[in-house]
């Protein structure tokens, strides 16, 4: 599967995708909107930066707990579900005098529930393409994210400008109810991809066989840490410049969009793997020059740049996916998923904690530098096991099927004519 009409003649995709984009929508205009009405009430870049990025911390509780439900429950009813929880949470944080301690309790128990739609949307995502779809699939839907967070960041602040930001959250309440409407009448009622009942000890159990695979481990400390430390710098651009804060947001996304399309519908696959590292290195370095306060037309292009390295997070997917068997998809799509967010949590709190003593264009840099630290620190592990195609693959005992001793390793894509493996992927910048 290469091209988008085949993509979008899948049965499940069109109502899959549409689902996901209002969704996204949605949680951006709020996201903007919440942390518009902290930042004007207490004047703190951390706080602002925690409502926005902060319900992300969360995910380690969800990923703890809830996870080895993504495969055991059945998908159109998960996702109905969980918008209207998250419509019915946005409608209470527009409640006008609402405390600010309850409105971040309301925020971490939303981002528990998140932790498991990752699992169950990503899962269902890999069950409804054939096996080379996904990182079209996974590419169209970060395009998406890329496309509604552009929209939705610019009509989220006019919204906040024309209607307050207590008005934008009602708006995002509504989107959600949508999305459930979209998901309930337009998705099928497929079963659960896994039997059993769902548990803390499954859900720890598995946690700890899809973490027992040291290139498999290599691939998710990839995917979570450069990445939310970038998002911490992102967490500040209300803080650096609060007049042109949609505007960076709007910007960052397209950046993501162009990095996305290229990388998902025009990269041969034998380049992917020579591009991983410097579009990893790409996501951090512009950010740099935040240590220097630009003005805001060399801060768009910054973005803009840096945004661009978000696809390196495709090629870490599917290297996941070719390394995980498809009865654990969710769980491990969940467990990427969760991870990714809660570092953009600890990301947000870390950068917004250095702008709160130093400033906000400071703490940018200096989180910029830490993700390239840690992107330099995980090539050796990264390298390691490229080649070894579906080596390490997981068994349900925990054991891996790597090949026999003496075999030569497979071809970089891990397949024989050296196209990608995949079995399914996972999400976004934003849950």
């Amino acid at each position: 599967m290469r091209t988008y009409r085949e993509l979008f003649q899948t049965p499940e995709f069109l109502p899959f995708f549409t689902t996901v984009s209002v969704q996204v929508a949605a949680q951006t205009a709020t996201g903007l909107a919440l942390g518009t009405l902290v930042y004007t009430a207490t004047g703190s870049p951390l706080l602002s930066a925690l409502a926005m990025f902060g319900p992300s911390l969360a995910q380690v509780a969800g990923a703890l707990t809830l996870l080895s439900a993504a495969d055991r429950l059945p998908p159109r009813a998960t996702l109905t579900g969980l918008a209207l929880l998250f419509a019915l949470g946005t409608g209470v944080q527009a409640i006008p005098g609402l405390p600010l301690w309850a409105a971040f309790a309301l925020l971490l128990a939303l981002g528990v529930a998140s932790s498991l739609g990752g699992g169950v949307r990503y899962g269902l995502l890999n069950e409804i393409l054939p096996q080379r779809g996904f990182l079209l699939g996974r590419s169209v839907l970060n395009m998406t994210v890329g496309t509604m967070q552009i929209v939705g960041f610019a009509v989220g602040g006019v919204l906040v400008t024309a209607l307050s930001a207590r008005g934008t959250l009602l708006v995002g309440a509504g989107l959600y109810v949508v999305a459930a409407a979209l998901a309930r009448f337009g998705l099928t009622a497929l079963p659960p991809r896994a039997t059993g009942r769902a548990s803390v000890r499954e859900t720890w159990r598995t946690n700890a066989l899809l973490w027992s695979s040291p290139p498999r481990r290599s691939v998710y400390l990839a995917l979570w840490v450069p990445n939310g430390l970038v998002v911490g710098c992102e967490s500040l651009y209300i803080a650096y410049a609060p007049g042109y804060a949609g505007l960076l947001f709007a910007c960052g996304a397209l950046g993501m969009l162009a990095g996305d399309t290229l990388v998902g519908r025009f990269v041969p696959g034998r380049w992917r793997a020579r591009l991983g590292a410097p579009l990893r290195l790409l996501l951090a370095a512009p950010y740099l020059l935040f240590a220097l306060d630009p003005g805001v037309p060399v801060a768009v292009v910054a973005v803009v740049l840096a945004s661009v390295g978000f696809s390196a997070s495709l090629l870490l997917q599917e290297r996941l996916m070719a390394l995980t068997p498809a009865e654990l998809s969710g769980h491990a799509l969940g467990l990427s998923s969760s991870g990714m967010l809660a570092m953009q949590g600890v990301g947000a709190a870390l950068a917004g904690s250095i702008a709160q003593v130093t400033s906000p264009g400071t703490g940018m840099a200096a989180v910029a530098a830490l993700s390239l630290a840690v992107t330099v620190a995980l090539a050796p592990g990264l390298r390691a096991g490229r080649g070894r195609g579906p080596a390490g693959r997981l068994q349900g005992d925990g054991s891996t099927d790597g090949p026999p001793a003496g075999s030569p390793p497979g071809p970089p894509d891990g397949s024989p004519d050296g196209s990608p493996r995949t079995k399914e992927t996972k999400e976004t910048t934003t849950s």
